[in-house]
């Protein structure tokens, strides 16, 4: 079975409850639970991480690399513009990580640093994102 990291970015634990108007009335946890159910129907084991802390994020990414994930999606959140660590481990891990985000944060003239160094990238389509992302990761895994 596709095993799939999932990682939510730094200050999603504040959704649904600040920037309603951009980000939606989703909560983190719901957003989880729509995340396991699309997996489940696609047949993906999916392993949630969330951290505020850059580091605890890119030792996540590591502890994957060497395990057995096959593939990761990452709303970023915060980290977006950040150039640090995070932006060297996703180019050094062995699998694809897609970038996902709820909104689309170019229209707000976000630029983001991590895209460059991903897979691919999700953007605007709410938390159906996570599963047009987790169907990609499908393909590219399992053919």
């Amino acid at each position: 079975m596709t095993k799939v990291l999932v990682i939510q970015g730094a200050g999603m634990n504040m959704r649904g409850k600040v920037q309603v108007e951009v980000f939606g009335p989703n909560t983190l946890e719901q957003i989880n639970e729509q995340v396991l159910g699309y997996a489940e129907g696609l047949g993906i084991d999916v392993e949630l991480f969330h951290s505020n802390i850059e580091g605890e994020v890119v030792n996540a990414l590591y502890e994957a690399h060497d395990g057995d994930v096959d593939a990761a999606l990452i709303n970023p959140a915060g980290y977006t513009t950040g150039t640090g660590p995070l932006k060297a481990a996703i180019a050094q891990v062995r699998f694809p990580v897609i970038e996902v985000h709820a909104s689309n944060p170019t229209s707000r003239g976000t630029v983001s640093q991590v895209q460059p160094v991903s897979k691919g990238s999700v953007y605007g389509f709410g938390v159906y994102g996570y599963y047009l992302a987790l169907e990609a990761v499908k393909h590219m895994v399992e053919g």
